[in-house]
């Protein structure tokens, strides 16, 4: 895997990924930047909830859940001085779906937080992860 991140310019950055995706960083105002793109560790956090996500529709999927719609949010809190580091996370999972049955979506999140999530099962080293879930029929 490889990611190549340009400096563009103030506090702007353009991250481009070996798979030909692009996306802007930027930073405050305070800091230098203008505002215009997504914070780092935002980008970490939203990594994050793409890799569980991933994981968890895939399994669902797998396993013949009628999904309709899946959203995980995440809120973190960080360490108030520097390196403001991640300290807790957590993963809150809405899924939607027609006659969900509520095991196979409890699996689907636990496998994910404990042996498929790569970035979930990485930052669990030094950041305390919580997740839950809700089924909505629909």
């Amino acid at each position: 895997m490889n990611i190549r991140i340009k400096w563009v310019e103030n506090m702007m950055f353009m991250g481009q990924s070996g798979s030909g995706h692009a996306v802007v960083m930027d930073g405050p105002p305070d800091l230098g930047g203008k505002n215009l793109g997504i914070r780092p560790m935002e980008m970490m956090l939203m990594g994050l909830g793409g890799c569980t996500s991933f994981d968890v529709m895939l399994i669902l999927q797998r396993s013949r859940q009628k999904v309709t719609d899946c959203v995980a949010e995440l809120s973190a809190e960080r360490a108030e001085t520097d390196p403001r580091v991640f300290t807790k996370i957590h993963i809150h999972f809405i899924v939607t779906g027609k006659e969900l049955k509520e095991k196979m979506v409890q699996r689907a999140v636990e496998l994910s937080a404990t042996k498929y999530c790569s970035a979930s099962i990485m930052l669990a080293q030094t950041v305390d992860i919580s997740h839950d879930y809700e089924i909505i029929e629909g």
